[in-house]
C-alpha cells in the first residue's frame, strides 16, 4: 500500500507542475499576442505614413512640373504678345490679337495660383492624414488686369463656325422625294 500513495502522490505533483507550465504558457501566450497586436499597430501607422509621404511628394512633383512649365509658358506669352504688338503698327487687327493674349495670360496666370494653392493644401493634408487641414484660406482670384476694357473679338481661326441643321435638310430631302 505504501507503494500505492507515492504513485497517488507522484501523480498530484506531475499534475500540479503541469497545471503551472500551462499557466505559464497562457501568460506568455497572452504577452505575446499583446505584442503581436502592438507591432501589427506600428505596422500599419508606419505603411500608412510611407503612403502618405508618397502621394504628398507625387503632389508635390505634380506642383512642380506645373511651376516649370508656367515659368516657360510666361515668356513665351509675352513674346506673342511683344510680336503683336509690333504687328499692330502694320496691321490694325494685331492689338485685337494683344488684348487677347493679355487677357488669357491673366486667365490663365490666375487659374495657375488657384490650382497650386490648392496642390500645397493637398500636399498638407496628405502629409498630415488629416481630413481637415487648417490652412489659411486660398487667396482671392486678383481681378484680370484689363477688366475694364470692351470684351475682345475673337479672331477668325478661334471662331466656332456654323455646321448646318442636319434634320432640316434631311427634312427638305424628304419632301422633295
Amino acid at each position: 500500500m505504501f507503494g500505492k500513495k507515492d504513485l497517488v502522490n507522484d501523480l498530484r505533483h506531475d499534475l500540479d507542475r503541469a497545471r503551472a507550465r500551462r499557466d505559464v504558457l497562457a501568460s506568455d501566450v497572452t504577452t505575446l499576442t499583446a505584442e503581436i497586436a502592438r507591432l501589427e499597430g506600428r505596422l500599419s501607422e508606419e505603411r500608412d505614413r510611407r503612403e502618405r509621404a508618397r502621394i504628398a511628394a507625387e503632389i508635390e512633383a505634380i506642383a512642380k512640373r506645373l511651376a516649370e512649365a508656367a515659368r516657360t509658358f510666361a515668356p513665351a506669352v509675352a513674346r506673342l504678345c511683344g510680336a503683336a504688338a509690333a504687328a499692330r503698327a502694320v496691321v490694325a487687327r494685331a492689338g485685337e490679337l494683344s488684348g487677347l493674349l493679355d487677357a488669357f495670360a491673366d486667365e490663365v496666370g490666375g487659374e495657375l495660383d488657384s490650382l497650386m494653392s490648392e496642390l500645397r493644401r493637398r500636399a498638407e493634408i496628405a502629409r498630415t492624414g488629416e481630413t481637415t487641414v487648417r490652412l489659411p484660406p486660398p487667396e482671392p482670384t486678383p481681378e484680370p488686369r484689363h477688366a475694364d476694357r470692351v470684351p475682345l473679338l475673337i479672331p477668325a481661326f478661334l471662331r466656332r463656325k456654323e455646321v448646318p441643321d442636319i434634320e432640316a435638310a434631311d427634312d427638305q430631302r424628304s419632301s422633295t422625294a
